[in-house]
């Protein structure tokens, strides 16, 4: 008698960290950490290819010496944005399903891909970036739906500069050009309240888009990193503000990650992204 084989059908999104606890975090004060987001080869790979993006001399200083356009030689906030744009890594990173099921559990499905950056604090001279939303740069009609990602690319502590957060105010801050960068905008936070989000290298913590959050000088002995995406749910922008930001050249992708339409990649990049992360991993973590 012939046994028939049933036939598996993969999940849209396989097994990740985002607990119904932690989603139920998230959305209660608007920030969930993941502190062993990433394992050891995954965590090994992305800080080679940080390192090999330092040696390529592809990141920037954008700190300044407090007017908005002298570049400082005394800190340095080093950045890359976008920066898939120069990594076949980081350019694969937000297709892979470890990160697809996190941002479906915290914003629902269809999700899109806005932007990446890379933020390195060198040793000694490390600048922080300043108190800011990133609703205020992305102005989404709703920032709840919005969510970043941040990975700590090396142990992030108090002692170099890590991310650090405040409660949520329910509204867009006053924001102001930041004299002490070429181009980011700054708002005001009382510092009682706000808190440090320390983490071994591979963790991650996702917030919301009006999270209030800056980053500290790293006056350590060793160079600190941060790998930022950001994404939100498609009913965060009107359809027509969707079609005026492709159309328009810049720093945004709006890329569908995921839901029925999602483009793995081929609309953005002309290529699949299946699988490239994790070859990519293989490649780099050896």
């Amino acid at each position: 008698m012939m046994t028939r084989m049933r036939t598996q059908t993969a999940p849209a999104h396989p097994a990740h960290p985002i607990t119904a606890e932690r989603a139920q975090h998230f959305r209660t004060h608007g920030w969930v950490a993941v502190p062993d987001f990433w394992h050891a080869a995954e965590i090994t790979a992305l800080q080679a290819e940080v390192t090999d993006l330092k040696q390529r001399n592809l990141l920037r200083n954008v700190a300044t010496d407090g007017d908005g356009k002298t570049t400082s030689k005394t800190v340095a906030n080093l950045q890359i944005c976008p920066a898939a744009k120069q990594s076949r890594i980081l350019r694969a990173l937000p297709y892979y399903g470890k990160v697809q099921g996190p941002i479906s559990a915290l914003v629902g499905d269809p999700a899109l891909l806005w932007l990446d950056q890379i933020f390195l604090k060198p040793a000694h001279h490390g600048a922080g970036t300043n108190w800011h939303q990133d609703d205020a740069y992305f102005k989404a009609a709703r920032p709840t739906n919005g969510v970043g990602m941040w990975t700590a690319i090396h142990a992030a502590t108090v002692a170099n500069g890590t991310l650090r957060l405040a409660p949520r105010p329910g509204r867009l801050l006053d924001h102001a050009r930041d004299p002490g960068s070429d181009h980011h905008i700054s708002c005001k936070v009382d510092e009682a309240t706000a808190f440090p989000i320390e983490l071994p290298a591979g963790g991650a913590v996702f917030f919301a888009f009006d999270m209030p959050h800056c980053t500290k000088a790293n006056t350590t002995d060793h160079d600190r990193a941060g790998l930022a995406y950001h994404f939100s749910h498609r009913d965060a922008l009107s359809p027509e503000k969707i079609q005026e930001i492709r159309a328009t050249p810049g720093l945004w992708y709006l890329d569908q990650l995921t839901g029925p339409g999602a483009t793995d990649g081929r609309e953005r990049w002309g290529e699949s992204m299946t699988g490239v992360f994790a070859a990519e991993v293989e490649r780099l973590a050896r």
